[in-house]
């Protein structure tokens, strides 16, 4: 893999490392200088780039033990494959991303949120983690799991679960752009998991993930008859299933079925997160520039993520609604956009995805920034899996 998955990020490593047992992994760390861990390639920085090995976890022996309210797995292995060997033990995660495909690992190490009201991050009890040394430390700390891949390389990972339950997925399509901002704590109050997507041309279409047993809210809009996809033109058969049809929850909470390409393929992606309290006035002024945002948007998802103890969770420390924009794959003049939504709602932005804020700016956003600084030099002195994008943010090692 010499690309990341949307093609807009050439890894400056020559290969990808796929080692096959502790020993193997321990000796690749332990003889670069420089490492870092990609896991399934979807995010769009370059958080996981390196100039030395680039480590793929795919090859690793697969974990799985649950114990009690809890299961450690590997960090390697997909969450399409963890859903599936949590429900045949009656057990299911608070949350599912968008998208299956990605890994346990990189879905916490940037705080990949998606369905409920939680990133998966907010289930982690602890991390595994194979230094630079070759040392391996359990850390609970809650400066440690969203850490891209800077304190080590994330061998395991033990998660809060619960009960297996299902769930009922209704769209519905037609909901003008002002009902969904005056009626905005309501609509997304109004199921488990609540998505907006809005065509920036004054209308949105709901996807509304119904918790099998709890209340039903009275969405506005129709209820669709037909499969509908988040982006406009996309075939709605991708989709997990939809029509208000009870099923598993990791076959109703992600957006996209495991087995398709999820979203369009061919794309960029950002997300941006807002304090609860603000994001109506943000809306407003993305609203604002929906003539510069139009051409370049192919789908634009809202949704709402609770308080979280992460230190560099986006959602630290305030509720938060978070923006997420898939553009058209034209890095330029995205690039070129971006500033201008940033000075316009000042967000916390995704790591794994596209931004431009710049360092002392998102380090005054973040009260746990120089504490997180300290804990990569705490847990990686050497700086060996310190990337360019981890120096740009918290600098150099030394």
């Amino acid at each position: 893999m010499s690309t990341n998955w949307a093609g807009n990020v050439t890894f400056s490593s020559a290969q990808v490392v796929s080692p096959a047992t502790a020993d193997d992994l321990r000796a690749i760390v332990r003889g670069s200088s420089a490492v870092h861990v990609l896991g399934s390639g979807h995010s769009f920085s370059t958080i996981a780039d390196t100039t030395g090995a680039l480590v793929s976890l795919a090859a690793m022996p697969e974990v799985f033990e649950v114990s009690g309210h809890a299961v450690r797995v590997s960090a390697g292995m997909t969450l399409a494959s963890l859903a599936v060997r949590l429900e045949a033990e009656g057990l299911a995660l608070h949350t599912m991303p968008s998208l299956p495909h990605i890994t346990v690992a990189g879905a916490i190490a940037t705080a990949t949120h998606g369905s409920g009201s939680r990133s998966l991050a907010g289930a982690v009890r602890s991390v595994e983690v194979l230094r630079g040394d070759g040392s391996v430390v359990e850390l609970t700390s809650a400066g440690a799991p969203v850490s891209m891949g800077g304190l080590g390389v994330v061998t395991t990972v033990t998660l809060d679960v619960e009960p297996s339950f299902q769930v009922a997925q209704t769209v519905y399509e037609d909901v003008a752009w002002t009902t969904l901002l005056v009626q905005m704590e309501q609509i997304f109050g109004g199921a488990y998991s609540v998505s907006a997507f809005v065509d920036w041309q004054g209308g949105a279409t709901i996807f509304a993930k119904h918790r099998v047993g709890e209340p039903e809210f009275r969405f506005p809009g129709h209820a669709a008859t037909e499969p509908v996809h988040p982006v406009p033109g996309q075939p709605g058969s991708r989709c997990t299933v939809q029509g208000g049809v009870p099923g598993p929850w990791h076959e109703r909470l992600p957006h996209f079925r495991a087995e398709f390409t999820p979203s369009v393929g061919e794309e960029l992606q950002t997300e941006y997160f807002v304090p609860r309290t603000r994001a109506v006035t943000a809306l407003r002024a993305l609203a604002e520039m929906s003539t510069v945002i139009s051409p370049l948007v192919q789908a634009c998802e809202i949704r709402t993520v609770d308080e979280e103890p992460q230190w560099l969770s986006p959602a630290y420390d305030r509720d938060s609604v978070a923006i997420h924009f898939t553009w058209v794959p034209d890095t330029r003049e995205v690039l070129r956009l971006l500033p201008r939504l940033e000075e316009a709602i000042a967000p916390r932005p995704h790591w794994g995805k596209l931004f431009t804020v710049p360092p002392a700016l998102l380090a005054a956003r973040y009260p746990q920034w120089d504490a997180f600084r300290s804990l990569l030099r705490e847990h990686d002195p050497k700086g060996v899996f310190r990337n360019e994008f981890l120096t740009r943010y918290f600098g150099p090692a030394a």
